[in-house]
């Protein structure tokens, strides 16, 4: 094996897309209970551009080089690994960053062995994704069968993820918000959400109290923050969880906000990221995901959407594209 890999390096360590570039590092060595994997895809997630502009707290485990999710086929193992992976296994996983590489060393705790059902594009999109959908619905939100669900950024991918976990769960009733008719015809045609309403021409939480005969929803998950907050407290039914993951629109709320209904309806608010987790976290996170989803992945209940694949070297155009705000699925990178 080289003593030297590709990686996506940023000039002048933040910046635009046009700063990244294909830099050449070291190879990554595993250390205890770590694996060293040979990556096949990776995945594009949003906290990305956030790194590459400088603006995310990166963890103090992570490398400098971005990228949290992705497939390929395991070269070495450290000592104390989880027995159930092996030297060529083909696995994907979720990792506190490196995965813009040729290799990435990551904790075992966090792999899951790749199906023979699904290629190496769409295993690379699962980890960041359907880790954080089953975290905001089932750690955070407390989701039970019968419970009404919105979810914004409907056409996102861990909306995708979580619109198919509340339907194969028994949710009553699926709402979404997403910026254009084509979006909500996605997450309605497509992924069965029950009603979307285009936040950009709707007052989407009036239609939503109307939907639902003035009761609101059970949880609400929102990545938004800031423009969608007091839409989220009207909207909230009695005892209702809102789970915020996300400040796309800012943190800094309206003047006039209204509060009342925390107290008036009980509601419970609560925030999460989940790259600042620790590994046990992140094992009990897997573990839920092999035994609640992963069936599910193989006998095509549940489908990964990538909206495009980019080669490495296309790293500048997969980061474009995602700040486009117009995709439905996610952005893959392969590596040769």
């Amino acid at each position: 094996m080289a003593d030297l890999m590709k990686a996506v390096g940023v000039k002048g360590s933040k910046g635009s897309a046009d700063a990244l570039f294909i830099d050449s590092i070291p190879v990554p060595q595993p250390e205890n209970g770590q694996a060293l994997v040979k990556i096949k895809a990776f995945g594009l997630n949003r906290m990305d551009l956030l790194q590459r502009e400088g603006k995310y707290p990166v963890p103090p485990q992570a490398p400098s080089t971005m990228g949290v999710e992705f497939s390929g086929i395991i070269k070495q193992i450290g000592k104390n690994a989880e027995k159930d992976f092996n030297v060529d296994d083909e696995v994907f996983g979720l990792a506190y960053g490196g995965a813009y590489a040729e290799y990435i060393v990551v904790s075992t705790h966090m792999l899951i062995h790749k199906p023979v059902e699904l290629s190496w594009e769409e295993t690379a999109g699962i980890p960041e994704t359907w880790f954080t959908a089953t975290q905001a619905l089932y750690l955070i939100g407390g989701f039970k069968p019968g419970d009404s669900v919105l979810w914004h950024a409907g056409a996102s991918s861990v909306s995708i993820a979580g619109i198919q976990l509340c339907k194969a769960d028994g949710a009553s009733a699926v709402y979404v918000t997403a910026s254009s008719p084509e979006k909500i015809d996605f997450c309605v045609n497509e992924l069965g959400a029950s009603v979307g309403y285009n936040y950009k021409t709707q007052d989407w939480a009036s239609e939503v109290v109307k939907e639902t005969d003035r009761r609101g929803v059970d949880l609400v998950i929102d990545f938004v923050g800031a423009t969608h907050f007091q839409g989220n407290l009207d909207v909230a039914a009695q005892d209702a969880r809102i789970v915020q993951l996300g400040q796309m629109s800012g943190s800094i709320l309206p003047a006039n906000t209204d509060i009342s209904a925390l107290l008036r309806k009980r509601v419970r608010l609560e925030g999460s990221t989940l790259r600042s987790r620790d590994l046990d976290y992140q094992k009990k996170l897997r573990d839920l995901l092999v035994d609640h989803a992963l069936p599910k992945f193989k006998d095509g209940t549940f489908r990964v959407f990538v909206e495009r694949i980019f080669r490495l070297e296309e790293i500048a155009d997969a980061h474009k594209l995602l700040e486009a705000n117009g995709t439905k699925g996610k952005i893959i990178c392969t590596i040769d």
